[in-house]
């Protein structure tokens, strides 16, 4: 489920963090859906509990995520409204790539075909 690069300059927390991200953008991973412990993800990934916890961690403080004592970590439903500041991040991080495509050459039909395929990944529930 959890692929790791350990060769990657980008840190392993960071990369979990993503991984589980993308598994919950594109439906793979459902709202309520309970992530392995710590401790499995560890022994599974051979990786220091503590860098899964952190990745937990920074996926709960993010709203990904939520825990329960005793229980475990599961994924967070979507909730309009509390997403607000993440969506505005995201629009003010979209606004500066697009400007970089438009810059590099791409169309706008160019662009609206890469947002055609996202839904459709989406909705078949694979990866980008």
């Amino acid at each position: 489920m959890f692929e790791l690069d350990v060769r990657s300059r980008k840190p392993i927390y960071e990369q979990l963090t993503g991984k589980v991200k993308e598994l919950i953008m594109h439906g793979i991973l459902r709202a309520d859906e309970q992530l392995p412990s710590v401790r499995a993800l560890s022994s599974q990934l051979t990786v220091n509990p503590n860098t899964i916890q952190k990745a937990y961690r920074e996926l709960e403080r993010e709203g990904y995520i939520y825990s329960l004592q005793g229980k475990g970590s599961f994924v967070a439903s979507v909730q309009q409204g509390q997403n607000e500041s993440k969506k505005a991040e995201l629009r003010d991080e979209l606004l500066r790539l697009m400007a970089e495509a438009v810059y590099l050459g791409f169309t706008e039909s160019e662009i609206g075909a890469l947002y055609r395929e996202v839904l459709e990944h989406k909705e078949r529930g694979e990866k980008s």
